[in-house]
């Protein structure tokens, strides 16, 4: 049986591709091993079955929930939430992990040893002086409020950190950073990052980086949601059943990213091996190219971030 110059070109690719990887296999067990070591030092500050206070109780909080007794870091029965009376949704969820909820905050701040700020921007106001009487270890993951805003609004030298972590966190695929204020020391931060690592990746940056961040890894799932309709629109287009597109464009998207992550090859030479010489790939490429795509996603970051920006500054006048 003769040998089509497209198999043989996908041979070609395929072969590249594998010696790419094993090239990389070496940095990769080096790299693992750097990790482990940072994993076994932050397994020295005590994480382990931590009471942790959830100041509200919505989808994100039950995320971090759910990742922490997943990771072994806490219980059901030592976490705390508060939540609106009328919440029934986040009521029945903590119930579901083992965990009581509450209606008021202070209950909350009472019990954890560490409390999550997890309130819509506009309510962190009215939780802060109901922590006037602790000075424990503060994780907030309110969009916009600074760290400054949130030193002012607590007694003097609480540890405060600010977390932005994105709605994958709810399937344990996060994407989480963090920025510590002025009386968190290495110890808290070690704390902030062995727990939302149990949702996903995390990683600590300044706080100048968080709405840059917020765009791009917080906004960022709409865009590739956005980006794997397209894929299946265009696929239903020529013939495919709309359910198999979908699934082949969802994991399609998430091959690829793996393939960026684990390999740690620049995207832009994974892009090149996939695109044989007058093929299907560059020819699709070509057609993005000409209709901008790298300047729109790129424009949508700039402009997201600006807004988040905007946010920052209206709530900080505030």
């Amino acid at each position: 049986m003769s040998i089509g110059p497209r198999t043989l070109g996908l041979t070609k690719i395929t072969r590249k591709l594998r010696q790419r990887i094993n090239e990389h296999h070496a940095k990769q067990e080096i790299l693992r091993a750097t990790k482990e070591r940072k994993r076994r030092v932050r397994s020295e500050v005590h994480t382990k079955m931590l009471k942790i206070g959830f100041l509200g109780g919505g989808k994100m909080a039950q995320a971090l929930a759910k990742g922490f007794i997943k990771a072994g870091l806490s219980e059901g029965e030592k976490m705390l939430a508060s939540c609106l009376p009328n919440d029934t949704g986040s009521i029945d969820a903590f119930k579901e992990i083992g965990s009581n909820t509450v209606f008021s905050n202070g209950p909350v701040a009472e019990h954890g040893d560490i409390l999550i700020l997890s309130v819509k921007p506009q309510i962190v106001p009215k939780v802060l002086p109901e922590l006037k009487d602790h000075r424990k270890l503060i994780l907030s993951i309110a969009m916009g409020i600074s760290l400054a805003s949130l030193e002012k609004g607590l007694p003097p030298g609480t540890p405060v950190i600010r977390v932005m972590p994105n709605t994958p966190a709810l399937v344990g695929c996060g994407a989480t950073v963090y920025a510590r204020g002025k009386h968190a020391g290495d110890d808290e931060a070690q704390i902030a990052e062995k727990l939302f690592s149990a949702v996903g990746l995390c990683e600590e940056v300044s706080e100048s980086m968080i709405d840059p961040v917020t765009a791009l890894a917080g906004s960022g799932p709409a865009y590739v949601y956005m980006m794997i309709e397209a894929l299946a629109d265009g696929a239903v287009k020529m013939g495919l059943m709309r359910s198999i597109a979908y699934r082949l464009a969802a994991q399609t998207v998430l091959g690829a990213g793996t393939m960026v992550r684990d390999t740690q090859i620049h995207p832009g030479q994974l892009k090149d091996d996939v695109a044989s010489p007058a093929g299907s790939t560059i020819t699709g490429i070509h057609h993005l190219e000409k209709h901008g795509l790298r300047s729109a996603i790129m424009g949508a970051v700039e402009a997201a971030t600006l807004r988040c920006q905007e946010v920052s500054s209206l709530e900080d006048e505030k």
